[in-house]
């Protein structure tokens, strides 16, 4: 009887525990196939992104490593003095090609040229360079107001922010001049403490052409009082976090840099080099005790400066080159962070995966 007893029980049992599984699956098939859907859907919209280049769109796949923050030529004369650019485009050729095929000789793939208009963007050098190299290269729109606004044109002052979006837009629907060469981001400057009324009528108008193009917007900015402003203002105007580059981010603290990280800022430690490594490696150590890799960009911010020696015009690597241009990121930060245990994924999220993130575009 006991031995009946127990079948009957395990028996009941084991109904019970079918029963059970039924009604979960029950409810959970819904949920399953509706998650499904959505990962299936985010696949389709990751594959649909993109980004444009001076050579045109390109998809996210196989881009190698990135560098998210760099220049090729920068004039400092300052705006509408002279006309751009001042140097043989042969002879800027010759100097700054074999830099740029070392780079795609080491894995590099992407390279994000930063020099805005008036400081000595030049579009159609850089589509003769990614053509030459093989390197794909990404310039901008936006206006330069840091270095007390040296670099703005004079009609930044009295035109509006949304003219000044429309000029920025033109650039991104037909291209700069009549190049048909168009812009992958926008790029802005500012100088320190919170934002003045030019570098607050600059921002607005990025604003107004990232709202319509979903392009993001990088600024070179002065210190972590400058990176709060810009949170605000494009916060208060419903824009996330997420659109923003902190440029220069190392020129803050490390518990501002934390604290917008946390609110889903890009923070970018621009000027990487050998004589402050030290100093990079520990703000990209504290970055990741605090989880927070996934925000991470790293450039070297290097570049040719024009120079008017007698009325001789040459190209000046940035610092006098003291560094030669575009190396020690590969050279010595990496080895340097392998050494300290980060892990290939790591070092992948911040040279492949968050520049793609942080900037590509949605159809």
């Amino acid at each position: 009887m006991e031995s009946i007893l127990r079948k009957r029980h395990f028996q009941s049992n084991k109904e019970n525990q079918k029963r059970s599984w039924l009604r979960l699956l029950k409810f959970l098939i819904p949920f399953l196939i509706l998650s499904g859907s959505v990962f299936l859907r985010a696949q389709e919209e990751a594959k649909g992104a993109f980004i444009v280049t001076v050579t045109g769109k390109i998809g996210l796949e196989n881009l190698g490593n990135i560098l998210p923050h760099e220049h090729v030529t920068t004039d400092f004369l300052g705006a509408e003095i002279a006309p751009q650019p001042r140097y043989s485009k042969d002879n800027a050729i010759t100097t700054i090609l074999p830099h740029l095929k070392n780079l795609k000789e080491k894995g590099y793939g992407l390279f994000f040229e930063c020099t805005p208009n008036y400081i000595g963007r030049d579009v159609e050098l850089l589509k003769a360079l990614s053509e030459l190299s093989g390197l794909k290269i990404v310039t901008n729109t936006g206006y330069y107001a840091a270095v007390n606004k040296k670099f703005l044109p004079k009609h930044a002052y009295t035109e509006s922010s949304e003219t000044l979006a429309q000029l920025w837009e033109k650039e991104w629907q037909e291209g700069i001049g009549d190049t048909g060469i168009r812009p992958g981001f926008i790029k802005l400057g500012v100088g320190k403490g919170p934002l003045d009324a030019i570098e607050e009528k600059l921002l607005n108008a990025a604003l107004v052409l990232h709202k319509k193009s979903g392009l993001q917007m990088a600024m070179h900015t002065g210190d972590g009082e400058a990176a709060l402003s810009e949170y605000q203002i494009i916060t208060k105007a419903g824009v996330d976090g997420k659109n923003m580059i902190w440029v220069h981010a190392q020129n803050g603290k490390d518990k501002e840099r934390i604290a917008l990280a946390k609110k889903g800022v890009w923070i970018s430690l621009d000027g990487v080099s050998s004589e402050k490594m030290d100093s990079y490696v520990t703000m990209i150590r504290i970055l990741k005790e605090n989880q927070l890799l996934s925000r991470l960009l790293i450039s070297h911010d290097n570049g040719w400066g024009v120079e008017d020696e007698k009325g001789t015009i040459s190209l000046v690597p940035f610092d006098k080159g003291k560094n030669v241009p575009y190396q020690t990121i590969h050279e010595v930060l990496l080895p340097r962070l392998q050494k300290m245990g980060f892990t290939k994924a790591e070092i992948d999220l911040i040279t492949i995966e968050n520049p793609i993130k942080a900037y590509s575009l949605k159809p």
